[in-house]
């Protein structure tokens, strides 16, 4: 059976073919924001239309890069890229591609590809943290997917780590979003997240926030592995060993919680290889509702 595999980003947009769990085909390109949503879906029907005239497509999984109502099968909004709000994607693609469409945030599509192909086999439950132009989480267990009663669960994003901070694009300070993504470290700092990561002086200061934020996850969610995945990810080592030293520090001293970190092994695929297992899903996808 062959899938479409599409990751929607605020930085850029991903999509394969696979055959089977085989990745046949891939392309990404640059978001562009000037052109929102109406820029994407053309560049989606333009991709498409060329694999599918050379093999069959049966279904499509989908990651989007904000919030999603897993019920209603519909975005909800991006706060990155214009004209998303309330956009029934699911309905168009089923419509273009005609077949199959499951759709849900790419934090927690992400999770389900670590999950299974990546740094997450065999961790339940497993918290996965997209740190790129956001910040999301998706949370895997046993059972699949947690999402919470209302599609919301696992937006690390939007804690508050830092009461009285800048303003987030969310309408609240402080977030953990706001201090640590990519997208505010450059608007911040006038430089791209992976040229600030070459400094050590700057990732000393950095982990404390990032520690601050993963903190509550740990607390809260007792998770047997943290998986980190993004742009930010790729700085390896020189992240990692500072950050998880910095979490020793601020875990609560009489925990026993792990701190098993690690960066996404799927590298810029982990998206792209839940949304394969988000479609192979399909038969529990709920009725959407009107």
């Amino acid at each position: 059976m062959n899938t479409i595999a599409i990751d929607i980003g605020g930085t850029k947009f991903s999509m394969a073919l696979f055959e089977e769990d085989r990745m046949t085909r891939r392309e990404s390109r640059a978001t562009d924001r000037e052109g929102g949503k109406d820029w994407m879906v053309a560049q989606i029907r333009e991709i498409a239309a060329g694999w599918r005239a050379e093999t069959a497509v049966h279904r499509c999984g989908v990651g989007f890069g904000g919030p999603v109502n897993f019920e209603l099968q519909r975005v909800n909004l991006s706060t990155h890229v214009g004209g998303w709000d309330n956009f029934d994607l699911t309905a168009f693609l089923r419509e273009e591609l005609g077949v199959p469409v499951i759709m849900d945030n790419d934090a927690n599509v992400g999770g389900l590809g670590e999950g299974v192909h990546g740094a997450g086999r065999g961790a339940r439950p497993l918290f996965y943290m997209t740190l790129s132009t956001g910040i999301g989480g998706g949370i895997v267990t046993e059972h699949g997917i947690y999402r919470g009663a209302d599609s919301y669960a696992g937006e690390l994003g939007h804690i508050t780590i830092r009461p009285g901070g800048p303003l987030c694009l969310c309408g609240a300070h402080g977030c953990f979003e706001r201090i640590c993504c990519g997208l505010w470290l450059e608007k911040d700092r006038g430089m791209a997240a992976k040229d600030l990561l070459e400094s050590p002086e700057f990732v000393k200061h950095y982990v404390v926030d990032l520690a601050l934020g993963l903190k509550a996850c740990i607390m809260i969610l007792n998770p047997a592995r943290i998986v980190i995945g993004g742009g930010i990810a790729k700085a390896g080592d020189k992240l990692f060993v500072p950050l998880r030293e910095e979490l020793r520090r601020q875990i609560t001293a009489w925990s026993r919680a792990r701190i098993d970190v690690v960066p996404a092994q799927m590298g810029d695929d982990s998206v792209l290889y839940g949304a394969l297992e988000l479609a192979k899903s399909m038969a529990i996808l709920p009725t959407p509702s009107s």
